[in-house]
């Protein structure tokens, strides 16, 4: 990020939304010799990235990788303007393009271990607004394992696999903590099915999962859910399928991504959204909010507002793979 001064441009700093720091060398303090105070928000954030810059692993979505391109909106949301809906600057012109990063993981397994399987994948996209960053996390299979966060140490515990043999144990942990969380089926029910292994990064859908809210100027509100779906199709491997690449290539996902960028073929993503008024809706049998349902399509139905297109790969892995960070709180 630069800025014009005085004839010159200078660089700036900035906070992982990217809005300037105007000073990296003090805090405020109640008094002269007081304590400092809770709202030094980039000393928060400073110290977070402090304590982080050595890192060994992600419990989770370890194993990943990331590229990038840009975002072209087509300024309407289906036939209306989107600014009817809408104020983000990122979506109001059509032809617009802002810059994204883009990663793609596998959940349960460590950095090292294979991208053939049967596993949720990772779906999350970084915009590079005016208006500072904006994280879009989600994953390949539009609904999550659980609604309330407090079971998500619990899920990921009996996702790990065995620390002596590794194997994933899949009857014993996996299926105990299913059955004492019904709501999980939803997902299971996926990851256990043709959408479990991809043939691809490039040939998945990404969502949302979570549902957000979009304000337009007038401070009106509407319920939004997204949706990526891949220019090159949807594809899944078998277990054979996967077993075969597995006994090649552990990073084959990875390399596939490379490679299609590298020969000119960059992967292409159309984001749709769906919407609902905001407000309660009694006459649905679901809740709106909750992760673990989808909205029905025939009755909120998918409505085109761009696409994404990666043409770039990483020149420093570590930096702008490993140390990428994404959170849902990241917003425009």
């Amino acid at each position: 990020m630069s800025e014009q001064g005085n004839g010159r441009d200078r660089k700036l700093l900035t906070t992982r939304q990217g809005h300037p720091v105007y000073d990296n060398q003090n805090q405020r303090t109640v008094g002269a010799r007081g304590p400092s105070t809770m709202e030094n928000y980039h000393f928060l954030e400073k110290m977070s990235h402090f304590d982080r810059e050595r890192i060994p692993e992600r419990v989770v979505h370890a194993r990943g990788t990331t590229s990038f391109g840009f975002f072209e909106a087509t300024g309407m949301v289906g036939d209306e303007p989107i600014s009817r809906y809408t104020r983000a600057k990122l979506f109001q012109e059509a032809g617009k393009r802002t810059d994204v990063a883009v990663r793609f993981s596998t959940v349960a397994g460590g950095r090292d271990s294979s991208e053939a399987v049967r596993d949720p994948r990772g779906f999350a996209v970084k915009f590079y607004t005016e208006d500072g960053n904006w994280d879009l996390v989600g994953n390949n299979l539009g609904v999550f394992f659980i609604r309330d966060a407090i079971k998500f140490p619990d899920f990921i515990h009996s996702q790990k696999p065995d620390p002596v043999s590794f194997e994933r144990q899949v009857p014993n942990r996996v299926f105990d903590f299913i059955s004492q969380s019904p709501e999980s089926m939803h997902m299971v029910t996926l990851v256990f099915g043709p959408r479990g292994i991809p043939a691809s990064y490039r040939h998945m859908q990404g969502f949302g999962v979570n549902t957000y809210k979009w304000v337009n100027a007038a401070g009106e509100t509407k319920l939004v859910k997204y949706h990526w779906h891949p220019k090159q199709g949807v594809k899944s491997w078998t277990e054979a399928d996967a077993a075969a690449m597995q006994a090649q290539e552990l990073g084959c996902h990875t390399k596939d991504l490379y490679e299609a960028i590298e020969r000119g073929d960059y992967p292409e993503w159309e984001l749709s959204v769906q919407l609902m008024d905001d407000h309660e809706h009694p006459e649905l049998d679901f809740d709106p909010l909750d992760d673990t349902k989808v909205w029905p399509e025939e009755v909120f139905p998918l409505r085109k507002i761009g696409r994404m297109v990666l043409n770039r790969t990483v020149d420093n892995f570590f930096a702008e793979n490993e140390q990428i960070a994404f959170g849902t709180g990241v917003l425009v």
